[in-house]
């Protein structure tokens, strides 16, 4: 079992700014973020320590993205998804607690490490630079993917509060990612889907105009159907609840098939009953 190697992100001590939304017990010391630190409902959650943990993460996004999804991966680990984020990523583990399986997923690529690769993977499928102020303190979110026995809320819940003290720990205080729309409905390809969720979000949930970005290879919304009657995934309604603005059109990425739209989470805009729920205030 190869150890991995010390936090890729220097985790600060116990002071926060002024302005955080808590401040941490400074008779206690603050436990390490890979040790196991939430157990709920059969459920355990944990920061990956060694590459064999990293693997099991990759395994099950191989099965969620190739296997279930169609997505067409080139990978360098037969059954695993990898590419070259995950090694510069903290990666999030959800495990069922009775056969230790991990069943959600989410990597972290913190400031510190998007300067070491170069940039993040939102800048491949957008143009991020009106984002360029909020990079010191903003991390991504990638690769969330959840096990089909166990879509129930409690993985996704159960990530969200291990991120949400990973922010405020850290000293963070904006995650942007991309949310994946499957462009296969009804069994068969097409973006008519996609295009009618954009629609919808576009008059409902836009950041700010300062924060606009563009896609690379956009979605062609304005040769598709735009007037479906129908809901965006889970995911990204959850996404929404939290405060989640879209910050433009969405990308097409053939490889996994999808559109996938630019979102920006804030922990300030955090709702108050999600904020006294993740973070206890």
């Amino acid at each position: 079992m190869r150890e991995l190697p010390n936090p890729t992100f220097a985790f600060s001590p116990v002071s926060l700014p002024r302005g955080s939304l808590h401040r941490p017990d400074l008779r206690q010391p603050e436990p390490s973020p890979h040790l196991v630190k939430t157990e709920r409902g059969g459920l355990q959650v944990s920061w990956a320590r060694h590459a064999d943990e990293v693997r099991q993460a990759q395994r099950l996004r191989y099965q969620v993205f190739a296997d279930e999804m169609g997505a067409r991966l080139s990978t360098t680990v037969p059954g695993h998804d990898v590419d070259i984020f995950d090694a510069y990523c903290e990666h999030l583990l959800v495990r069922d607690e009775a056969t230790q399986q991990v069943v959600g997923t989410y990597r972290v690529l913190t400031p510190a490490q998007a300067k070491r690769i170069g940039s993040t993977y939102s800048d491949t499928e957008f143009d991020l630079v009106r984002l360029r102020s909020l990079r010191e303190r903003m991390v991504e979110l990638g690769r969330s993917c959840v096990h089909p026995e166990h879509r129930h809320g409690g993985v996704i819940m159960a990530l969200w509060g291990a991120l949400a003290e990973f922010m405020v720990r850290n000293q963070l205080d904006t995650m942007v990612g991309c949310a994946s729309i499957p462009m296969l409905h009804n069994g068969v390809v097409s973006g008519d889907v996609a295009a009618s969720i954009w629609r919808q979000l576009q008059a409902t949930h836009m950041a700010p105009i300062e924060f606009h970005v563009r896609p690379r290879l956009p979605l062609p919304v304005e040769q598709l159907d735009a007037s479906l009657q129908v809901e965006p995934p889970a995911l990204i309604k959850g996404y929404l609840r939290l405060g989640a603005k879209v910050l433009g059109a969405p990308a097409w990425d053939p490889d996994f098939n999808t559109a996938d739209l630019p979102m920006l989470m804030r922990i300030h805009d955090l709702p108050a009953r999600y904020r006294k729920h993740f973070l206890g205030n």
